[in-house]
């Protein structure tokens, strides 16, 4: 299990010295006025490290469904055709019709490798997951305790799968202890 508490850097790092935000509202009269550079975030066209920008993706979607429930079955076996179809540019796996790995009920996974695939799938699929759970994780590249980092293989995994992860529908446990009996031995 997890050695120590995660530890976060200042979401401020690089802002220490910036001039004070304005306090007053936008024309809307809720949202407040932000000052504007006219640069846009480094973010729109790159994930920010240590997210994984090469093979792996930045981001995995895990999609669930329970096997022995026939209507959610279907519409999730339907679900996963469309996105073939509809987001041919993203690795889809393989329908699964049992737990795989840490995912205690079927599922199929989709990779997410840039900004723009992001925005367009996972709002996509708020829209489309039905009564499908969805589970939305990042693939980190930090180094582990083998190339000098803070954290193991099984860490680093645990962390992306929980701590960092991201909900859609009812959030389903995961088995994190498999990442440590896998990675660990």
């Amino acid at each position: 299990m997890p050695s120590q508490r995660p530890t976060y850097k200042s979401p401020l790092e690089g802002y220490e010295n910036a001039p004070p935000l304005p306090t007053e509202k936008a024309e809307d009269g809720k949202s407040l006025l932000n000052i504007q550079t006219g640069v846009l975030s480094s973010a729109y066209e790159k994930f920010p490290e240590p997210l994984d920008n090469g093979r792996r993706g930045a981001f995995d979607v895990h999609i669930y469904h329970l096997p022995n429930h026939p209507a959610q079955a279907q519409y999730a076996a339907s679900l996963h055709e469309r996105i073939r179809r509809e987001f041919p540019e993203l690795r889809i796996y393989t329908f699964w019709s049992k737990p795989v790995g840490p995912h205690p009920i079927a599922m199929f996974e989709v990779n997410i490798f840039t900004p723009a695939q992001f925005g367009a799938f996972v709002g996509w699929l708020a829209v489309w997951r039905g009564p499908l759970s969805v589970l939305i994780h990042p693939n980190t590249t930090e180094p582990t305790l083998e190339e000098g980092g803070e954290m193991s293989e099984a860490e680093k995994e645990a962390r992306n799968h929980t701590d960092r992860a991201i909900w859609m529908g009812e959030k389903v446990v995961l088995n994190t202890d498999l990442f440590y009996e896998v990675m660990d031995h």
